[in-house]
């Protein structure tokens, strides 16, 4: 099961070990998924950031990647609010859950192959209650997604907008909403409105 005292990744926890010394304040953990664990849409990110969720201590919470997310979620029915600032916010989900593939900041936002496969277990843990659909942000949550199942990874190609039908849910494909790619234009909001179009779709039939 899932701690926020987890230290499987000795790179991490050595990092993190360091974060917490320079920013006593912040969260410093593991970082635990937040929404309904019978949500029937499953938001997979890439790993916590710096001064985001490892700060708050809730995914996509008060970073830059996050003004997207969010707004998205409020505007089809996922969220209670359009903006997500603090774990005590009082911002819901609805009928949604989101995670990341890898539960600590990493250095330089860059998780190792190995580090990905250590945490791959959470993640197959929240796939368990039985998703209807899962967002993937980005190839890394893409490819660790399919090794929870058990997935060939080369079944089935990252690409934005792409949708897989698996036996066990819907996998739809996004680019990750961070920074870069929104401000090079890389992921547009409406590129990223259209994959929650499809996703409501799904959901609604």
């Amino acid at each position: 099961m899932f701690s926020v005292e987890c230290e499987r990744c000795p790179r991490l926890a050595a990092h993190l070990a360091a974060v917490r010394e320079k920013h006593p304040d912040y969260h410093g953990r593991p970082v635990d998924s937040f929404g309904p664990q019978d949500a029937r849409l499953l938001v997979v990110g890439l790993a916590p950031g710096l001064h985001g969720a490892n700060r708050t201590g809730r995914p996509f919470t008060g970073d830059y990647a996050g003004i997207l997310l969010y707004e998205t979620l409020h505007a089809y029915g996922f969220a209670s609010a359009p903006v997500s600032t603090a774990a005590d916010d009082g911002l819901q989900l609805i009928d949604c859950r989101i995670t990341n593939a890898v539960r600590c900041l990493p250095p330089n936002n860059k998780p190792t192959t190995a580090e990905v496969n250590t945490c791959n277990d959470f993640l197959a843990q929240e796939l368990a209650p039985g998703p209807d659909c899962v967002i993937a942000l980005g190839t890394v949550a893409h490819r660790a997604v399919l090794r929870a199942l058990g997935v060939r990874l080369s079944a089935y190609s990252f690409a934005h907008g792409a949708v897989h039908e698996l036996p066990e849910f819907c996998l739809l494909d996004s680019y990750h909403c961070s920074r870069y790619n929104t401000q090079t234009r890389r992921l547009t909001a409406e590129m990223f409105s259209s994959v929650f179009v499809t996703a409501r779709g799904i959901l609604n039939d």
